[in-house]
């Protein structure tokens, strides 16, 4: 499928490498594939193969890659503005990790209004926190108060609150139980479509990838080998020997309910 009108946001030739002269390790080779707007389209692969450095650079946490990036037809400069960090936001693996530890949650919630100029922010933080299904009351409390799900959700209302176009999910789910995993995944899948947002998620695990994702291209050794439907990976129809090895190696996963 090639990128049309309704791309949204496109990779052409990115490539990102570490270290220098002899020392230099070509994390991401060359790789390129684009989104449809309104669409949720996965990265999967064993870790190390370079996803989640992907995601840095299109969020523009890495500055430092060749090639080009372009969001609604333009090509981003290596250095983001404003505008793009509030249409594109990240979920990030760690919940615990991303959330301020002193900070009460109105105030993690608080911080992106303020910088973006939002007004009615009390009411905005309010009206998130009902979508992400926590009620006001959790406002006042703090990170180490709340359970690895309700911190995911705080991490996503977090992203959510400013009205971004494009969520960057970063293994959203596996630092969860597994009892929690499907909840945040179907949370995940009602925003989407309550609000008509596009998602790029990253993950190594395929019954997460498949449940929320309808494209998905399969990433070893820091390229891009295979695109497939969700079907095809359910199914098993790869083409790559690669593919058909890692999907072999996940025989028994279970779809997420």
């Amino acid at each position: 499928m090639t990128a049309g009108a309704g791309t949204i946001l496109e990779a052409h030739g990115l490539s990102v490498a570490f270290g220098t002269g002899a020392m230099t390790t070509r994390a991401v080779d060359h790789v390129s594939f684009h989104l449809l707007r309104g669409e949720a389209f996965g990265l999967i692969g064993e870790s190390g193969c370079g996803k989640s450095t992907v995601l840095r650079a299109l969020a523009g946490l890495n500055t430092a890659y060749d090639g080009a990036i372009l969001f609604a037809g333009k090509e981003l400069p290596h250095r983001r503005d404003k505008d793009f960090f509030r249409r594109v936001q990240m979920v990030f693996q760690d919940p615990y990790g991303s959330l301020h530890p002193r900070k009460m949650v109105q105030h993690v919630l608080a911080e992106p209004l303020k910088i973006h100029n939002f007004d009615r922010r009390q009411e905005r933080i309010d009206a998130v926190l009902g979508a992400v299904g926590l009620g006001p009351q959790f406002r006042y409390r703090y990170p180490h108060e709340l359970s690895g799900g309700q911190r995911q959700r705080v991490a996503i209302a977090r992203a959510l609150v400013i009205e971004p176009e494009l969520l960057l999910l970063d293994e959203p789910t596996s630092a969860l139980d597994v009892s929690v995993q499907a909840e945040i995944l179907n949370l995940l899948k009602s925003l989407r479509r309550e609000r008509n947002l596009t998602y790029l998620m990253v993950s190594h695990d395929l019954p997460v990838v498949t449940h929320l994702c309808e494209r998905i291209a399969v990433m070893t050794e820091g390229r891009i080998i295979e695109e497939m439907t969700a079907a095809d990976v359910r199914a098993g129809r790869a083409e790559a020997p690669y593919t058909r090895e890692f999907l072999e190696a996940s025989v028994g996963y279970r779809p997420v309910a």
